[in-house]
């Protein structure tokens, strides 16, 4: 099984593919076709603009002063932040430099200071998710918490209230969202104050939480400085639940309600990546919105491909999956939720 370091390792098709495999033949024609080179120019030009959207967002916060119509300000940094996030979810794959150390930099920039999440912890466990993709007990996505993302899950519900949960929460799971955000950043303070990890760990631990921190300071002092009290807790409600339900909506079609692997499962890299994975049909806006998640395929299959190169790989990909007869799925944006929803109702069902 591939080893996942507590920050991206070169790459987990890196390794795969040395063994010789299905999956080492597509990868050579993936690198032949030239899709795993560099895209400095595009990200020169996507780290601009959002950067300047980053900074408008916040001028327009200062010149606009105390007033209610900060609420649209609000909305609008709560898609900036998004955007931002993707940048650092691209860094924290490698998709940027060539260095682990330059795509570091800008995930702990992006990440912990503009975002205001734990680089460190999000991209530890969003790699042990690339690892083990619907693996029951190992991908952390589909952990056992607010949801049930499995029936074992469902059945272990004891509690009258985790039982009301399970069954409502197909429900539930938009709203949840909502509150999603702010889970980032309790996740993220916990994992900083947790010092159970190495040396190594405990360095860039204590960057992360100066970075953290001023973030979280100058956050709060801007909301609390300019806006009335309760046009603050109203901006910041609205901007963070936003914020969650924009990252929300970003990931939940690409796995969610698709076939869940047992932990003795024995799948080869190629097929345990595609057959867990949902491609989100859609023009260059949705690759835009999305952050280029809607190639969730290509993506898991090589997760250092450069976001601009995943539109190009999708036809060689579905090509060759087609071709060795594994099921390559691809849906509508709407048709993924739907099928998500379906799937949380049918296992909450499973509480009796």
């Amino acid at each position: 099984m591939t080893t996942v370091a507590p920050l991206p390792a070169p790459g987990l098709e890196t390794v795969e593919a040395a063994a010789g495999s299905d999956y080492a033949q597509l990868s050579k024609q993936v690198r032949q076709a030239g899709l795993m080179r560099r895209r400095p120019g595009y990200y020169t030009v996507k780290i601009a603009i959002t950067v300047g959207l980053f900074a408008a967002g916040w001028t327009g916060f200062v010149l606009l002063g105390r007033s209610w119509y900060q609420l649209l300000i609000a909305a609008f940094l709560a898609a900036v932040f998004t955007q931002v996030a993707f940048l650092g979810h691209d860094a924290g794959h490698r998709q940027i430099f060539a260095t682990r150390t330059g795509n570091d930099l800008l995930g702990f920039l992006y990440g912990n200071l503009l975002v205001g999440l734990s680089f460190g912890w999000w991209i530890d466990k969003h790699n042990r998710h690339h690892a083990h993709p619907n693996t029951e007990g190992a991908d952390p996505d589909i952990g056992d918490g607010a949801l049930a993302f499995t029936a074992a899950q469902a059945r272990n519900r004891k509690t009258v209230l985790g039982r009301m949960l399970a069954r409502s929460q197909a429900w539930l799971f938009f709203p949840l969202l909502l509150l999603e955000g702010f889970n980032l950043h309790v996740a993220s303070v916990r994992a900083l104050l947790d010092r159970s990890d190495g040396a190594h760990r405990r360095r860039s631990r204590t960057i992360e939480a100066a970075l953290l921190a001023g973030h979280t300071a100058a956050y709060l002092t801007a909301l609390f400085l300019v806006l009335s009290p309760g046009q603050a807790l109203a901006f910041l409600a609205i901007q963070q639940g936003l914020f969650g339900l924009y990252m929300g909506i970003s990931f939940a079609p690409n796995h969610k309600g698709m076939p869940i692997l047992s932990a003795s499962a024995k799948t080869d890299f190629l097929r345990r990546q595609v057959l867990t994975s949902r491609n989100v049909r859609g023009s260059r806006v949705t690759d835009f919105v999305l952050g280029g998640l809607n190639y969730q395929i290509e993506h898991h299959l090589f997760p250092s491909m450069p976001r601009p190169n995943l539109r190009r790989a999708q036809a060689l990909v579905r090509g060759y999956c087609h071709s060795h007869d594994v099921s390559y799925r691809e849906d509508s944006l709407f048709g993924s939720y739907a099928q998500t929803l379906r799937y949380l109702n049918r296992v909450g069902g499973e509480t009796g």
